[in-house]
């Protein structure tokens, strides 16, 4: 029985993090970035496969970055999904590039990539694939490094939701792309409340990131500048987080697999209700994704039987901030449909059998609400 509201995702912080920022704090340190920093840059590192990380104050600023490192400038195109959340775009507008937005794959609800193909122009200077909660498009990923390297443009891999999740090939998703990019939001399966990181395997990318993020200083700690820059630095303090995060991240992965696997089996066979698949021998799920029919009276009825839910992503053209015309049949049904259901890393069994019976009883109850 659960008698507690339910979120649909919370952060999870335990006493590792509390001492590790306490035990700096005895330290007298600067607080700015340092050695901490180096140490959580190369725990990213050594998990997916890269050669280098660059961590960052947030995970759009590092869009931003990734996309000005491979020579995006203002006026060029960059191809977007059109089921993404609003950053993706943002990042790129943010200094006058052109978000260009394609719909996508119907299951994967990455980038369609024969729409992709027409969508390319002569001003398209890069493609920003987003993994969608983890998954990798159905197309295969070495087509969509085949389009980028035939028209020579860029790949950006916007992997926010995605650290933990693998490509067919042992690839780490985000090590495909020229640069890829992770979020360490409060939802994220690894957060320091804010904060942003960038992998990559070419050495002079990393040199452009690593000067773009503090001034375009030619060294850390002097005043002379070979390249403009800004200040997107990093905190010892979130690293300290950081840290503690990534020892915690193998068990993360594990628990977030089970958590849609059980969710998967309690929803099965509910008419109205369609689980997003995953291939969970490479995907950790980050939300877990549904489509639902009547979602605004499931929205209702789950949040008088203490759940919480959260409207997917509508489409961006849809929104007031960009309100483009165009047809985006699978971004506007997830629009229309798509639900996140609570998806804390934290969540006890008991309270995914609880949603999943509120879930049933709405679509199977007496009244078939």
């Amino acid at each position: 029985m659960v008698d507690h509201f339910i979120m649909q995702m919370r952060p999870l912080f335990g006493e590792e993090e509390k001492k590790a920022i306490c035990d700096y704090m005895d330290e007298d340190g600067f607080i700015t970035e340092f050695k901490r920093t180096t140490q959580f840059e190369q725990m990213i590192a050594d998990y997916t496969g890269a050669r280098h990380c660059i961590v960052v104050n947030n995970g759009t600023i590092s869009l931003t970055l990734a996309a000005m490192a491979v020579g995006v400038v203002a006026g060029d195109e960059v191809i977007v999904p059109n089921y993404t959340m609003i950053a993706s775009p943002n990042a790129v507008k943010m200094f006058g590039a052109v978000p260009v937005f394609v719909d996508v794959e119907r299951d994967t609800l990455c980038l369609d990539i024969e729409l992709v193909k027409k969508a390319i122009t002569p001003k398209t200077r890069a493609i920003m694939l987003v993994s969608a909660n983890g998954r990798a498009p159905a197309a295969g990923i070495a087509a969509f490094e085949a389009l980028a390297k035939e028209k020579g443009i860029a790949l950006i891999e916007d992997s926010a939701q995605s650290l933990g999740s693998w490509f067919p090939d042992g690839r780490h998703v985000g090590r495909a792309g020229r640069v890829g990019s992770f979020s360490f939001s409060s939802p994220k399966i690894v957060s320091t409340g804010q904060g942003g990181a960038l992998i990559t395997d070419d050495d002079e990318i990393a040199r452009r990131l690593r000067r773009l993020k503090d001034f375009g200083r030619s060294g850390g700690g002097n005043d002379i500048h070979d390249s403009i820059g800004f200040n997107f630095k990093f905190t010892e303090l979130q690293a300290c987080i950081g840290i503690e995060q990534m020892r915690k991240l193998p068990a993360r992965v594990i628990r977030k697999k089970e958590i849609w696997k059980r969710y998967q089996e309690k929803l099965a066979g509910i008419d109205g209700v369609s689980v997003f698949p995953h291939d969970l021998a490479l995907t950790a799920p980050w939300f877990i994704d549904v489509r639902v029919e009547r979602r605004e009276g499931l929205i209702d009825y789950l949040k008088q039987r203490n759940v919480g839910t959260r409207v997917m992503y509508p489409p961006i053209t849809r929104q007031a901030a960009y309100d483009l015309p165009g047809d985006y049949p699978v971004a506007e049904d997830v629009g229309r449909r798509g639900l996140w259901l609570p998806s804390a890393v934290q969540l006890s069994d008991d309270e995914i059998d609880h949603v999943c019976e509120a879930i049933r009883d709405f679509y199977e109850g007496p009244k078939n609400r």
